[in-house]
């Protein structure tokens, strides 16, 4: 038989069998890995892709006023995110956002054109904005832009109390300022997870793996602010900023029984819900931020330990001059008197002459003591992480000759306005210090509660403080402070007028001054401390008075703000009114 010739054709035949087995052989090998060999590996990818593990944000805590009203709430918001690639008119799409968001038409039209698929155009984008985007992304038609659900955090009441809640960050929503910060921890709860198996275009399957561990909302905080005297206070201090043009006020409100801060305002003031052209000086809650020297309010703690220590009494006469030395410095009142006067004389005329007289009888190591008592030189809450101590040196570094004087009528002692709020507190309760505060309770997300138990300490007798409360009765009645005269209640008070030191230049200012008045009422049993402060106030009033002292310029923001506490408070007039037959 003739054997048959090889064909190129069958070569080719051949060569391609060769390829489909050593294809299939191949497949083979690789199924087999696959399925056998790598198989638990495979499939745990497979269940990796599927599987996703998501976050479920943690409510951060309300924080209410004393009433219950919702001062800071978070809520569902959203941001604003583009697929720039999607957009086929930027500019035109730029023009209907730009109302809306926080952000020019060039800078929104510039997002719009960039390469890649995202873009963020707006973050943390309050309810009724998310609203009013919805129904211009309906309207328009436009392609490309979706919002997508976070917590967002609002202050209902706007500019009220900002200084005292502060604001949160708008990317992560963690405390910036005030309370927010300070209790971050407190407020921010605890994030859940979500697992859940999806499907290639991120749809739930099913029949697959859906397991949820819960956010635990943050705690709730109660405050001890009281809206309406918080309104008070805020529009009566910014008035006097604009009347007074002052670098800035603030105003304390508390009870001296308790501690609680009904309201602490400072102007000028922000709203935390318009982050837009924001100044962050306007930020600051001057109520414990700022340090000054406070003059003659301070007058009050040398008076007291001279009544405690049993050197003197309200009617004690002691020669008073015009003027004294003591070192290298010379004292001196800036208005005449006679050259006798008693304990009460000096409270009542603010005698910078007869109080150092009584610092002499007092020494500086009780003065100090006493200043320390008061809680001078140390925070004076706990709620106000950012609250400034002050400055106050142990007496063993005082100077032998000018500091104790010094000190005795308001300088080289710094102090924040809190703190002074405080040591009227203390004389207006008998002479308990009690700390003052404004976190009421805190309240966790089983409805467990922490009520606040603010720290005490005994500082004068209640003999001492109520004596104290008759002399700066008289400084109101016929002193200093009669601007801060009430209708139909008994106040008593301090003004304070001191010079401002210009650190930058190591000197005291010739012209600007810190002025102030700390006063309470009624006067025998006060149900409230008021402290006010201004820096630098400018101009005269009619009679010619110039602004700049504390009497003409803080001392009338007390009046108005302390009637309408007492008002509000429904405390009985104690007086016989103008009204009054």
């Amino acid at each position: 038989m003739q054997r048959p010739e090889w064909r190129w054709s069958d070569l080719r035949v051949l060569t391609v069998g060769f390829f489909l087995v050593a294809a299939w052989v191949t497949l083979g090998v690789r199924v087999y890995q696959v399925q056998a060999v790598d198989a638990v590996e495979f499939a745990q990818r497979g269940f990796d892709q599927r599987i996703k593990h998501e976050r479920i944000p943690a409510k951060r805590g309300t924080i209410y006023d004393r009433e219950g009203v919702e001062l800071a709430v978070s809520v569902v918001g959203a941001d604003l995110v583009a697929d720039p690639s999607l957009i086929d008119d930027p500019v035109a799409v730029a023009s209907l956002l730009e109302p809306e968001l926080d952000a020019d038409l060039e800078t929104l039209s510039e997002r719009l054109s960039r390469d890649g698929r995202y873009a963020l155009l707006g973050s943390a984008l309050r309810p009724e904005t998310v609203e009013r985007l919805e129904q211009i992304i309906d309207d328009n038609d436009v392609v490309g832009l979706t919002l997508v659900p976070r917590p967002v955090r609002v202050y209902p009441s706007g500019r009220l109390a900002a200084h005292v809640l502060g604001l949160t960050r708008l990317d992560d929503g963690s405390g910036l300022e005030g309370l927010e910060a300070g209790l971050d921890d407190v407020l921010v709860g605890k994030d859940g997870t979500r697992i859940v198996e999806r499907d290639p275009g991120g749809r739930a399957i099913p029949q697959g793996q859906f397991l949820v561990e819960p956010a635990r909302p943050g705690s709730d905080v109660v405050t001890t602010i009281d809206r309406q005297i918080q309104f008070i206070a805020e529009s009566a201090i910014t008035e006097a900023v604009e009347r007074t043009g002052a670098n800035w006020g603030t105003v304390v409100v508390l009870i001296p029984q308790t501690g609680e801060i009904l309201a602490m305002a400072s102007a000028p003031g922000f709203d935390p819900n318009d982050r837009r052209g924001l100044d962050p000086d306007a930020i600051a809650n001057r109520a414990i931020a700022e340090v000054y020297e406070p003059g003659s309010t301070l007058k009050v703690i040398t008076i007291a330990g001279a009544l405690e220590e049993g050197l003197v009494s309200p009617g004690t006469a002691i020669d008073v001059p015009q003027r004294i030395e003591i070192g290298p410095k010379e004292y001196s009142d800036p208005s005449r008197h006679a050259s006798r006067l008693t304990v009460a004389d000096i409270v009542r005329k603010s005698s910078n002459v007869g109080t150092i007289e009584l610092q002499q009888l007092l020494g500086n190591d009780r003065q100090y003591a006493y200043l320390d008592a008061f809680g001078l030189g140390r925070a004076s809450s706990i709620d106000f992480p950012g609250e400034r101590p002050g400055t106050l040196e142990h007496v063993s570094d005082w100077c032998p000759s000018t500091c104790g004087p010094s000190a005795a009528i308001g300088y080289g002692v710094g102090v924040t306005p809190l703190q002074m709020a405080s040591v009227f507190a203390t004389i207006a309760n008998d002479g308990e210090w009690i700390e003052p505060h404004v976190v009421a309770e805190i309240v966790d997300a089983d409805g467990n509660s922490i009520v606040t138990e603010p720290r005490r300490r005994r500082v004068l007798s209640a003999e001492t403080a109520r004596q104290m409360r008759q002399m700066l009765e008289g400084v109101v009645a016929g002193g200093t402070g009669y601007r801060a005269a009430i209708d139909g209640f008994s106040v008593g008070g301090k003004t304070g007028t001191a010079e401002k030191y210009l650190p930058e230049e190591g000197i005291y200012s010739t012209e600007d001054r810190m002025a102030s008045f700390v006063g309470m009422a009624p006067i025998d049993r006060p149900r409230i401390v008021v402290a006010v402060v201004l820096d630098s106030p400018r101009g005269t009033l009619d009679d010619g008075t110039e602004l700049k002292f504390g009497g003409a310029s803080a001392a009338p923001v007390f009046a108005v703000v302390a009637e309408a506490t007492l008002n509000e408070l429904g405390v009985s007039p104690d007086l016989p009114t103008d009204t009054d037959g």
